[in-house]
């Protein structure tokens, strides 16, 4: 286990190097989650130097919230359909960097607006990294209640441990 400290500063680090990316003019994404929130946080703090970005679609509420009370200004998919660039963390990265999301619950969001990015970035410390996906995090999987019955069973067949 490591030092959270420790942790938070490398989420930090993370958060701002991913946030270092963003340009004047820019349409974004903004993720979920606590290293995600690094990004949010030096964003708000960029705009304050004289960033100027066209607007950020959050990805959740409380990443909504974080950006309004930092003044960075808000935009829907409607208004941007296509962003520039979006940024959120994961909750665990393998060697391939193949990843597991959405464990903290804005998974469809944060496919949603992924996709619409051109440039997806994920941002992660160090306690992220394993060798092998599900070992450490379950996988999250987002159904609607129409479909739970056949869903469990199809992921039931797979061996998976399903847990509402």
């Amino acid at each position: 286990m490591q030092d959270t400290t420790q942790q938070d500063n490398w989420k930090r680090l993370a958060g701002e190097a991913a946030a270092r990316l963003i340009e004047d003019g820019m349409v974004l994404g903004l993720g979920s989650g606590s290293t995600a929130s690094y990004v949010v946080r030096y964003l708000g703090l960029r705009i304050q130097e004289g960033l100027q970005i066209v607007g950020a679609v959050p990805t959740s509420n409380a990443t909504e919230q974080l950006a309004r009370e930092l003044n960075i200004p808000l935009t829907t998919l409607d208004a941007h359909p296509e962003l520039d660039l979006a940024v959120d963390g994961a909750d665990e990265i393998d060697p391939r960097l193949c990843l597991i999301k959405g464990g903290g619950g804005a998974l469809l969001r944060e496919k949603i607006v992924a996709s619409a990015a051109r440039r997806f970035v994920v941002v992660g410390d160090v306690t992220k990294q394993v060798l092998l996906l599900g070992v450490h995090f379950p996988l999250p999987v987002e159904i609607v209640p129409f479909a739970l019955p056949l869903v469990r069973r199809r992921l039931e067949a797979l061996e998976a441990i399903v847990q509402l």
